[in-house]
């Protein structure tokens, strides 16, 4: 008999990673809200739980997204995205406090190398939780972009977040 050589998504194996999520949301839930009544807790349990059935019916645990290596890379590119918004957030600021408010409204579109649907997504919310950066719209890859100023639309265009969340999936 040939010998296995992935694991099989049967059996009690395909439970590891759905549970591993709930007891995860379960656990943030607990410590952000920091309210044990009753009521508050079964909503928490029915939201967990809905997240995970959500999680399921998106083929989510077939996925690299509960992988370490995943995981790693995700981790690090929150931390350059939040490095990204605080300078985003000083570059806004100063322009707003600005009295002569050198603003310069841009729109800008580029095709991003993100081929999948939940890179495009994370790439676009990226873009947006960027102060001074909105997307606008996402079709088939090509991303339409209004930018505060024109260095913000150059920012963009630059290429380096299309770039790292490209790079989330590299293996």
């Amino acid at each position: 008999m040939p010998e296995m050589t992935h694991k099989s998504n049967h059996g009690a194996g395909r439970w590891k990673r759905p549970l591993f999520l709930a007891l995860v949301l379960m656990l943030a839930w607990l410590l952000w809200s920091g309210l044990f009544k009753p009521l508050l807790l079964a909503l928490g349990v029915f939201s967990c739980v809905l997240v995970v059935y959500l999680a399921h019916r998106l083929r989510l645990f077939d996925t690299d997204v509960f992988e370490l290596r995943f995981l790693s890379r995700m981790v690090r590119f929150w931390g350059w995205l939040a490095g990204q918004i605080v300078k985003s957030s000083l570059e806004v600021t100063r322009v707003v406090l600005s009295p002569r408010l050198p603003i310069s409204p841009t729109v800008a579109e580029f095709d991003s190398r993100c081929t999948d649907h939940m890179d495009q997504a994370i790439l676009g919310n990226s873009i947006t939780l960027t102060p001074g950066t909105l997307t606008l719209q996402i079709s088939d890859g090509h991303f339409v972009v209004h930018a505060l100023t024109e260095a913000g639309a150059r920012d963009v265009l630059s290429g380096e977040m299309d770039r790292r969340v490209a790079a989330l999936r590299d293996h």
